[in-house]
């Protein structure tokens, strides 16, 4: 089987490493040796798939359905796998196959169409943050995360960057970093966190209803994670008249469900909403830019 990596994988590696690099060539072929040293069947590859890896469809020796996830090294599959192995499937997918060569993973198969994203809104929500609040354990000793002050250190000097070169964007900018500096000077907790949950890495699963998948994990306070879940679906926010006020109301809402103060979870929404609208500007997204801004001035 030829593994030709989907367009959306294409298009998303091209925004990370405009530069280029040479994953995307060798992919074929490290496909084909990890499938081959596991003696797999190969159903499918996943399309559209994700932006950070390629997910293959196949089937165990013994016939046992399961995933087989390649990644680059600059998507961190290795603090991936090693968040997989503390959770050992509680909450998320399980990982088949603690050792591995670098960049590939052999996952539990769950039903790789169906996220909570195809729920009515106020139940996907429900779900999401019930599978979110599982993940929330104490980070193995020494271990190998990044935390959030050090992911959000680098991010907020590429924020700063965008702000010169892109003057218009700075207000917002200067509002999320300070944002930013006060939550970081108290943080009630440090958790392991997905680092980047939403709707759509919650998918169903056999063993439990909805399991979380394709974790960026970091180490941090519990609000930092459920800050990106705040803003899920938010191009119907913005088409509606009401789009601000129901803004509000989910982070009340999720803030209580999940026992999290509401000023850090909003504090923190506005942080990552600002770090993805500069960026997609960046990288030339400009309607993303425009709607994810938008939803931060509301904040």
């Amino acid at each position: 089987m030829v593994f030709e990596p989907p367009k959306r994988l294409v298009r998303a590696l091209g925004e990370t490493a405009p530069d280029g690099d040479d994953w995307l060539e060798k992919l074929p072929g490290a496909a084909q040796r990890a499938v081959a040293l596991r003696e797999l069947t190969v159903e499918r590859v996943q399309v559209p798939g994700g932006r950070s890896s390629l997910v293959v469809l196949v089937r165990a020796a013994d016939g046992t359905p399961a995933v087989l996830k390649l990644a680059p090294g600059r998507a961190r599959p290795e603090a991936e796998r090693a968040a997989l192995a503390h959770w050992a499937g509680r909450g998320a997918v399980q990982l088949l196959e603690p050792f591995s060569a670098e960049g590939v993973l052999l996952l539990e198969r769950l039903h790789p169409d169906v996220s909570v994203r195809s729920l009515p809104e106020a139940k996907a929500l429900l779900e999401a943050a019930g599978t979110l609040r599982r993940l929330w354990v104490e980070p193995p000793a020494g271990f190998p995360f990044e935390t959030v002050a050090e992911r959000t250190g680098r991010q907020a000097e590429a924020m700063r960057a965008r702000a010169q070169a892109a003057p218009e964007v700075a207000p917002l900018v200067d509002v999320a970093l300070a944002a930013r500096e006060e939550l970081l000077a108290a943080p009630p907790e440090h958790r392991l966190l997905h680092g980047t949950f939403r709707q759509s890495k919650v998918l169903a699963g056999e063993r439990t209803p909805w399991l979380a998948v394709g974790p960026d994990p970091v180490v941090g306070e519990c609000a930092f994670d459920l800050a990106r879940l705040v803003r899920d679906r938010v191009e119907d926010l913005i088409a509606q008249p009401s789009g601000a006020a129901t803004t509000r109301r989910r982070v009340k809402r999720l803030a209580e469900s999940l026992d999290v103060d509401q000023e850090r979870l909003r504090g923190w929404t506005l942080f990552r909403a600002v770090e993805s609208g500069v960026r997609a500007g960046r990288v030339g997204r400009p309607r993303d830019a425009e709607l994810l801004l938008e939803f931060a001035s509301w904040l």
